[in-house]
């Protein structure tokens, strides 16, 4: 129609319009994928709630009497029953005479582990009050709860002591505690119930200490708590960060080093040294001494053996010396 005033509306076909910066967002992308656990809707997160609450209801501690009475716990492996907070075998003291050794002695701890229905003997009966007066949490778990919090140690006679890390001593520290000096290196010793062993002698025999390497050499384990019977407590190890330097030292404060070893040239009952302040260093049952620490040694001391034994393990060897050295030393007094 001519002269028609109507506006017609365009043909917008194949027309594209810009978003005006609306899809930028969207091109950055919405970062990480949140764990399931995170996500409110997924039944991970769910069941992550439900056993935060659980361990709330669990997480109250009961002690005292000849049982300790704690609410149980479905504790996974390598980690504490209570609060989540995670305990490595590493920091776990077992077995009936360690545990009331470490806790006679004052050792810092965090908790008691007891198995449920265990039978109770004196030893027992002394460590629950001990941790009761001290305010150490008593937890009473099932024994195969215990077994996996323990690394599946089946020997923790059903008790266990979360401890704080073994804080070793100086080397130095050791020459300060009585003369003469009697003090036991060892020298490539991995097995913790060698050691465990060797302290055990040293606290029966007199000495004043362990030395240990910071490389190549076992530490303060369960493993070696247990063995000891709980004599770590009352025998100081130290840990030197370069052996060969710790007898270097010890040598210029005027102790003597004697090294054990099946070919050396001076039996052991003949030993002369024995009434002066001696450093005994003990080798690996496979390897021996060391080179280096071989030279450093001013005596180098067999224990004669009958032939049909190859040798004896470090902590046998070790364990005979100190007796003949505190046979002399009494002799003598």
């Amino acid at each position: 129609m001519a002269g028609d005033a109507r506006r017609r509306t365009p043909n917008l076909k194949g027309t594209k319009v810009g978003s005006g910066g609306q899809g930028k967002q969207a091109l950055e992308g919405k970062g990480p994928t949140p764990k399931a656990e995170d996500r409110t809707y997924h039944q991970a997160h769910k069941r992550k709630q439900a056993a935060e609450r659980l361990a709330a209801k669990r997480g109250q501690t009961q002690r005292g009497g000849d049982r300790a009475s704690a609410p149980r716990s479905s504790a996974p492996r390598g980690s504490a029953p209570r609060g989540g907070k995670k305990v490595s075998t590493e920091d776990l003291v077992t077995g009936r005479n360690a545990v009331l050794e470490a806790l006679r002695a004052r050792i810092p701890a965090t908790t008691l582990y007891v198995a449920a229905r265990m039978e109770i003997d004196d030893r027992i009966r002394e460590t629950l009050s001990i941790a009761t007066h001290r305010d150490i949490p008593v937890l009473e778990i099932m024994r195969p709860e215990l077994d996996r919090l323990t690394g599946g140690d089946l020997l923790h006679q059903g008790v266990a002591l979360a401890v704080k890390p073994y804080e070793y001593a100086h080397p130095d520290d050791l020459l300060r505690r009585g003369a003469p000096a009697l003090v036991v290196a060892l020298d490539g010793v991995t097995d913790p119930r060698n050691l465990g062993a060797i302290i055990r002698s040293v606290a029966a025999f007199g000495g004043d200490g362990v030395v240990l390497p910071q490389r190549r050499s076992v530490g303060v384990t369960p493993a070696a708590w247990r063995a000891s019977a709980g004599a770590i407590a009352r025998v100081p190890v130290a840990m030197a960060s370069n052996l060969a330097q710790t007898i270097t030292a010890y040598k210029k404060q005027g102790v003597f080093v004697i090294g054990l070893d099946g070919d050396g040239d001076v039996a052991l009952p003949a030993l002369e040294l024995a009434d002066r302040p001696l450093l005994v260093v003990a080798g690996s049952e496979g390897q021996g001494l060391s080179r280096l620490v071989r030279e450093l040694c001013d005596q180098i001391v067999s224990i004669p053996i009958g032939r049909a034994t190859e040798s004896l393990n470090a902590s046998v060897a070790t364990s005979i010396a100190l007796y003949a050295i505190a046979t002399t030393r009494a002799s003598a007094e």
